[in-house]
C-alpha cells in the first residue's frame, strides 16, 4: 500500500474522530449521525443535552427564611374617638376609603349625630423578643380597642398595646406564649447608602410579600405626621400601605429599620420609601417595655439651620450646625451658658450638621446627663458642659405688638415698621424689596439686627448702614418662635 494513502488515510480517521468529539461535545448523539452515513437508514432528530451552571444560585431566599417567621400582619379595630368627620387612624390607613369623611344625614339631607362606626387598620409588625413582644408603627394601632396578630404559621393571637411613642411614630404590642421566632436586630449606625435591604410586611393585605432595594439615603426628616424625632433611612425597596410597621433588613437578616412612611402623590409606591432606624427603634421599645413611656433629654432652646448666607454673615467657614435663636429662661441650655446666636457645631463629640440630627441626639443622649456642647460665638470656640433636662418644656413665649406709632423705612429693608416692646413689628412688606425675599412677613417682630437689639427706627437704620456687602442678619420673632433671617446685600 502506498505510504501516502495510508498517511492519508490515518490523517482522515483522526479528523472524523475530532469532529465526532466536538459534536458530542455540543449535545449530537452519535448514533444520528452514523445513521445519516448509512444508506437506507432512517433519519432521527437529534436532542440537545441541557447542561445546568454549576455553581451557587443568586438568591436572598435565606436570609428571607430567617427573617419571614418574625414578620406579622396586625389588624386593629376601634371607633372614632375625634369630630364626626375625622377618623382615629388618620391619613395613612388603608380604610379611609372605604369609610370616606362625610358625617351621615337624615332622610331630608340634615346632618344628624353620627353612630361612630367600627373601623379597622391593618398593618404589620415585627417580632423583637422570643417571649411575644413586637414593634409596630404608633399610626397602625393609634386609637384601637383590639388588636390582633396574624403569624406566619397559621396563628392569630390576640395582642396588649403595652405603649406607644406618637413622637417617633412607634408602639409596642405583647402576645402571650413563648418561644416565638423574635428577629435579630441590627446596628443602624453602620448602616451606609448603597447597602442592600428587603422589606417585609403584608401591603394590601396581599400576604406576607418580600421587596428589595437599597439604602438611598440617611438622616431623612418628612415632617410627616407629630414629626418631633425623625431619623429616617430611606429606601427605593417597593413599600405601600399595610407595609407600615414591618421590617427593612439587611444580608445578614438584622433589622435595621421599621417601615414608616411613603412618599408619594398617589398614594403608591414610587420608590421613596421611610423606615425608622432599628437604634432609635430599640431604645423606644426598651422605655416602653421597662417604664410605659419613653423618656428624652432637652436643652431648652429654638435652633435652625446655618446657611451659606448666614455663615458668610458670622464669618463662619462653612454652613452647617445649628443658630440658637430663642433660649427658655430656666432651661439647661440658660444654666449651660448658651446664649442666642451661638452656632453649635459638636454634640458628645459628633460633628452637628443640621437640626434634625442636634435633636435627635440630645434626645438620646438621657434626662440628666451631661452634655459637652461645642459653639462657635463672636468667631471663637468655645466648650459648654451641659446637664440636659428632661423633654416635655414649654415653647419660648409668644411676642406681641401693640403700638400704634408707625413709620417707614422701605429704603433700607423694603418694609415699614412700628416700634414694640421687644423690637420693631413688621406693618408692611414691599414685595419687590429685599425683606420679602427673605421671607420676612408683615406681623414679624425684628428683634436684632446683625447680632445687635434694635429698638426704634433709627437703631434699625443705623444697623444696616453698617451692612456693606455681607448679608444681614434678622433675628425676629414669629408665632411666638425667634427665627434668624438673612437679607442679601442690594
Amino acid at each position: 500500500m502506498d505510504s501516502r494513502f495510508s498517511l492519508s488515510r490515518r490523517a482522515g480517521q483522526a479528523a472524523v474522530a475530532v469532529f465526532a468529539a466536538a459534536l458530542l461535545a455540543s449535545g449530537v448523539a452519535w448514533h444520528a449521525l452514523a445513521a445519516e452515513a448509512q444508506p437506507g437508514a432512517a433519519a432521527t432528530v437529534s436532542t440537545p443535552i441541557s447542561h445546568a451552571i454549576a455553581g451557587g444560585r443568586d438568591s436572598y431566599a435565606d436570609v428571607v427564611d430567617v427573617v419571614s417567621p418574625a414578620v406579622v400582619t396586625v389588624h386593629a379595630q376601634g371607633r372614632a374617638r375625634v369630630s364626626p368627620t375625622q377618623f382615629p387612624f388618620g391619613d395613612d390607613d388603608f380604610f379611609g376609603q372605604f369609610f370616606g369623611n362625610q358625617a351621615p344625614r337624615g332622610s331630608r339631607g340634615q346632618r344628624q349625630t353620627p353612630r361612630m362606626p367600627r373601623q379597622n387598620a391593618l398593618g404589620s409588625g415585627v417580632v423583637v423578643t422570643s417571649d411575644g413582644y413586637i414593634l409596630t408603627n404608633n399610626h397602625v394601632v393609634d386609637g384601637a380597642e383590639d388588636v390582633n396578630v396574624d403569624f406566619t404559621d397559621g396563628r392569630t393571637l390576640s395582642a396588649k398595646i403595652i405603649g406607644t411613642d406618637k413622637a417617633s411614630d412607634l408602639a409596642l404590642l405583647k402576645v402571650n406564649g413563648s418561644n416565638f421566632k423574635a428577629i435579630a436586630i441590627g446596628n443602624s449606625n453602620n448602616v451606609k447608602v448603597g447597602d442592600v435591604v428587603l422589606a417585609v410586611g403584608n401591603p394590601l393585605n396581599v400576604g406576607q410579600t418580600v421587596t428589595m432595594g437599597i439604602i438611598s439615603a440617611k438622616g431623612r426628616s418628612t415632617g410627616v405626621g407629630d414629626g418631633s424625632y425623625e431619623d429616617f433611612l430611606q429606601t427605593d425597596a417597593p413599600i405601600n400601605h399595610g407595609n407600615s410597621g414591618g421590617a427593612l433588613v439587611n444580608m445578614k437578616g438584622e433589622l435595621v429599620g421599621v417601615n414608616s412612611q411613603i412618599l408619594s402623590e398617589s398614594g403608591g409606591n414610587i420608590g421613596i420609601g421611610f423606615a425608622i432606624p432599628a437604634n432609635m427603634a430599640k431604645h423606644v421599645m426598651e422605655d416602653l417595655r421597662t417604664k410605659g413611656k419613653v423618656t428624652r433629654a432637652q436643652l431648652g432652646v429654638t435652633v435652625q439651620g446655618v446657611t451659606a448666607d448666614m455663615a458668610a454673615s458670622l464669618g463662619l467657614k462653612q454652613s452647617g450646625g445649628a443658630i440658637v435663636s430663642g433660649v427658655n429662661e430656666g432651661s439647661a441650655a440658660e444654666r449651660g451658658g448658651l446664649k442666642r446666636g451661638d452656632v453649635i457645631t459638636s454634640f458628645n463629640g459628633q460633628a452637628v450638621r443640621d437640626t434634625n440630627g442636634l435633636r435627635n441626639r440630645v434626645a438620646d443622649a438621657g434626662p440628666g446627663s451631661t452634655a459637652d456642647v461645642v459653639i462657635m460665638r463672636d468667631g471663637s470656640e468655645k466648650h459648654l458642659s451641659i446637664k440636659l433636662d428632661e423633654a416635655g418644656g414649654d415653647r419660648i413665649a409668644r411676642r406681641d405688638g401693640n403700638s400704634d406709632e408707625r413709620s417707614s423705612d422701605k429704603s433700607a429693608l423694603g418694609v415699614s415698621v412700628a416700634p414694640d416692646k421687644n423690637g420693631l413689628v413688621v406693618q408692611d412688606v414691599d414685595p419687590d424689596g429685599r425683606a420679602a425675599d427673605a421671607g420676612i412677613r408683615a406681623g414679624d417682630v425684628i428683634l436684632e439686627v446683625n447680632r445687635q437689639s434694635v429698638k426704634s427706627i433709627d437703631d434699625l437704620r443705623a444697623a444696616i448702614r453698617k451692612s456693606t456687602d455681607k448679608p444681614t442678619l434678622l433675628l425676629i420673632s414669629r408665632n411666638g418662635n425667634d427665627v434668624y433671617l438673612t437679607v442679601k446685600p442690594s
